[in-house]
């Protein structure tokens, strides 16, 4: 039996609120289960000094947490003058994950940064990030089009993320924080609306698994990343 309850296949409740902030070109702010993200795109006219002149634009993310998302008071990594590796690594994910749902040249030279802000934690922050970071760089994009800045769509496919472990020996999908915390295996797993792999994390936090686990884990996840997608069209 799962902490929660659920059965090993089933998803968190997901909720996805469009419009949520007055002044981002797109936001989201995505639930899954007690993990909340607020997701904001916002569209600048300029490109990073590698790719300028190239004609192609870019999407880029930015990743916090508030200092209260988990249980206890987390210092504010302003205060300490510099990120975390954590929060590098995590943002960095962000924004290989967006670009790989986007016709950079369609986009044309401009740049997209996606903020992802974690107002609370339980459990798969990063794929929340994604997912509801998708939501918000589609009707970001919607935006530029009906202004005519663009003229073909630049989102060629769906981008959503959702974590799968072994925990207490069986594979179960979307791990909030009591299994994650005690899962033998850890896995995110980043995928297209069409369910092209973008990419896979995992690693053995207590014991290693099997290629036969692997596949059920990557089998769970083509299920949630359906149900995400399902979601994120719902919500735009």
């Amino acid at each position: 039996m799962r902490p929660s309850g659920r059965q090993l296949s089933e998803m968190r409740q997901v909720s996805m609120e469009t419009g949520f902030t007055k002044h981002a070109e797109g936001s989201c702010l995505i639930r899954m289960g007690d993990t909340h993200v607020l997701c904001t795109a916002t569209i600048e006219d300029r490109v990073p000094p590698f790719i300028k002149g190239s004609g192609l634009g870019w999407v880029t993310a930015e990743y916090g947490m508030l200092p209260r998302a988990t249980n206890t008071r987390m210092r504010r990594e302003a205060a300490t003058g510099k990120q975390g590796g954590r929060t590098v690594e995590i943002q960095r994910l962000i924004g290989r994950a967006l670009r790989a749902g986007v016709d950079r040249s369609a986009l044309g030279e401009r740049q997209i940064t996606v903020d992802c802000d974690v107002l609370q934690a339980d459990g798969g922050t990063r794929c929340a990030s994604i997912t509801g970071g998708w939501v918000a760089l589609r009707l970001a994009v919607n935006k530029l089009m009906k202004a005519g800045d663009v003229i073909s769509d630049p989102l060629v496919d769906p981008v959503a993320a959702v974590s799968c472990g072994i925990y207490a020996g069986q594979a179960v999908l979307d791990l909030d924080y009591p299994e994650d915390s005690e899962a033998g295996v850890d896995g995110n797993f980043i995928l297209t609306g069409s369910g092209r792999l973008i990419e896979v994390q995992m690693s053995a936090e207590g014991a290693t698994f099997s290629r036969a686990q692997m596949d059920d884990l990557l089998d769970l996840a083509q299920k949630g990343v359906g149900e995400l997608v399902a979601a994120q069209k719902a919500a735009i």
